[in-house]
């Protein structure tokens, strides 16, 4: 028990709704699952409770379709979050308006790698869950979610609730794809978190993005601050799938709707770095948690916004003259 919330567990005060995306390992999409929940402290406790409406096909469903309101125990601190069933098992860290956590599900069977990322200028938290059993993948979940106040039933609410989910539910199996004509720089700043979770400054992220057909983009991107990086590469398109062709970095990528997931490896160095990118709106707005490793040891969480900012269509009807 606490006194006191901690930072994170202030940062999530409120209930969050929102309609999260269900998809197969390959990325194919096969449903929804209606939430709210919330994670309270009262009396020096943190109960989280989650309320879900499974809706999809397959084998996916069986697994969660599960009749009851999730409730469990919280651990809270800025270290570490451990959840204490009985519905979840293990702990999160958090980094600012970001947890990264590890835990297990006994109802659903699963281990799951869930980042909930709060932008407070957009009012949003985005949302995703990889999960597993043991190192292979079953499915994930990603979405986002929008906040009230907790025990706020007013009609108002309730609307902008509902509004909220049916939108979400229409743009869930949207996928991510950046702009396959037009060249153009994403630019933002990042907070950047040492491996003891403590904000140790920011990055300025530059990517610029030019593509050399539908296919095929070359990407330079510049990272200034805490980390003082520039790396190039040719990036490739298949469906959902995605490989970074050196020369800096080499590495592959998925997506799953609007979010995808890279590993990227830096070429002579023992580096690389994790991100996950969600395409959030149509003006191809970035949601970023870029993770840097050091011989596979975690050096540096970053997180923020990337912003687009169109250039010249490089890519044009052609003619035969």
């Amino acid at each position: 028990m606490s006194d006191q919330p901690s930072n994170f567990q202030k940062a999530i005060t409120g209930e969050w709704h929102g309609t999260p995306s269900l998809f197969e390992p390959d990325g194919t999409h096969v449903g929804w699952n209606k939430i709210s929940r919330e994670s309270s402290f009262d009396n020096g406790r943190t109960t989280y409770w989650m309320e879900t409406g499974i809706d999809a096909v397959g084998e996916l469903r069986h697994r969660f379709d599960l009749p009851t309101k999730f409730e469990f125990g919280v651990i809270d601190s800025d270290q570490n979050r451990i959840y204490t069933g009985p519905d979840f098992v293990g702990s999160g860290r958090p980094f600012g308006t970001l947890v990264d956590s590890y835990y297990y599900s006994p109802g659903w069977n699963v281990n799951l790698r869930t980042v909930n990322q709060i932008i407070p200028e957009m009012g949003i938290q985005a949302y995703s869950s990889q999960m597993f059993e043991a190192d292979t993948l079953v499915c994930v979940f990603n979405g986002l979610y929008i906040n009230t106040p907790s025990d706020d039933k007013s009609p108002e609410t309730l609307q902008k609730i509902a509004d909220w989910q049916t939108k979400e539910r229409a743009q869930g199996g949207k996928q991510f794809v950046l702009p396959p004509k037009h060249e153009g720089t994403f630019s933002g700043e990042f907070e950047v978190y040492n491996n003891k979770q403590e904000l140790v400054g920011t990055n300025k992220v530059t990517v610029k993005h030019r593509p050399l057909n539908l296919l095929h983009t070359e990407q330079e991107i510049t990272i200034e601050g805490v980390i003082n990086k520039t790396f190039k590469a040719l990036r490739t398109r298949n469906k959902n799938r995605y490989q970074f062709h050196g020369p800096d970095v080499h590495g592959n990528a998925t997506t799953y709707g609007r979010y995808l997931y890279a590993t990227r490896h830096f070429y002579g160095e023992p580096g690389h770095m994790w991100s996950r990118e969600i395409m959030c709106d149509d003006d191809n707005t970035l949601i970023c948690a870029w993770q840097f490793f050091d011989s596979g040891i975690p050096q540096y969480m970053t997180h923020g916004v990337l912003r687009w900012e169109e250039g010249e269509q490089v890519l044009k009807a052609q003619y035969i003259d």
